[in-house]
């Protein structure tokens, strides 16, 4: 008898090869279903900080999930229900994961889990997007490398102030904790970029930065509005500090195309 990973990577196959219009339209039986579902849930653990690390196991039949496994604190035993209950077609949860006050965290992996595997890639790809949109992209030849939140600079940047503005972007994006900038300085041949960056519309402007306030670990993106008019950037809203306040000026301003940032409007 086939397992379910054997099922649902044939159920997979045929979905994406399209082979057969007979086997793509029929049902899946209820041992795919339930597959589909722990895989899902297992997923979820794997992406989420609170609970990858941690050893838990499920099993899903008829709509019912079993969970086991160990926890340091009842939140993370409740999440991890919650989590369950809001995938499709789970109607219960049998939360078997047990809370110990002396719980031992799992040795770290010399590889990578999943979820870090995720976690570094989405840090590489956001801060390779915010040195493509920074004003100092053009005497950048950068590459980004993202090992458990430990970013590596290398390549080529033109002057110091480019090479200590990708590490400042860098440093200051969502979950990354150190950042090892090895940019050479070579002097670069001008760009023609650079005489059109006053031409940047507007509203691509103001679009980037809201993006980097957004990516980025101590500014709170969420309670900056931000508009351009003509290249200027107002920002308004409040912060929490002088040190929030000068770090969204300072990205802002970085962001290409910006001529100057208003920040009369931004409050503490």
């Amino acid at each position: 008898m086939l397992t379910r990973n054997l099922l649902l990577a044939s159920a997979f196959a045929a979905a994406i090869g399209g082979s057969s219009v007979a086997y793509s339209n029929a049902k899946p039986s209820q041992e795919v279903i339930e597959a589909r579902q722990e895989s899902q849930i297992w997923t979820t653990y794997a992406l989420n900080p609170y609970l990858r690390a941690r050893d838990l196991q499920v099993s899903v039949h008829e709509g019912k999930a079993t969970l086991t496994g160990n926890v340091p604190e009842s939140v993370n035993k409740d999440l991890a229900k919650q989590i369950a209950l809001g995938v499709d077609g789970i109607k219960s949860v049998d939360n078997k994961i047990e809370v110990q006050d002396k719980y031992v965290e799992p040795a770290a992996r010399a590889d990578r889990s999943y979820g870090e595997k995720v976690d570094d890639a989405t840090i590489t790809s956001t801060v390779k997007s915010k040195l493509l949109w920074s004003r100092y992209a053009d005497g950048l030849t950068a590459d980004v490398d993202t090992k458990r939140g430990k970013v590596l600079l290398t390549g080529k940047a033109d002057t110091l102030e480019a090479k200590n503005a990708a590490g400042k972007l860098a440093i200051n994006t969502r979950g990354v904790s150190s950042v090892n900038n090895l940019l050479v300085i070579e002097n670069a041949k001008p760009s023609l970029v650079k005489a059109e960056v006053n031409n940047i519309a507007d509203g691509w402007i103001t679009t980037k930065v809201k993006s980097t306030f957004m990516y980025s670990t101590n500014v709170d993106g969420s309670d900056i509005g931000v508009k351009t008019h003509e290249g200027v950037v107002t920002l308004s809203g409040k912060v929490n500090d002088g040190a929030e306040r000068a770090l969204a000026i300072e990205l802002a301003k970085n962001v290409r195309g910006v001529k100057s940032v208003d920040s009369k409007e931004l409050t503490m």
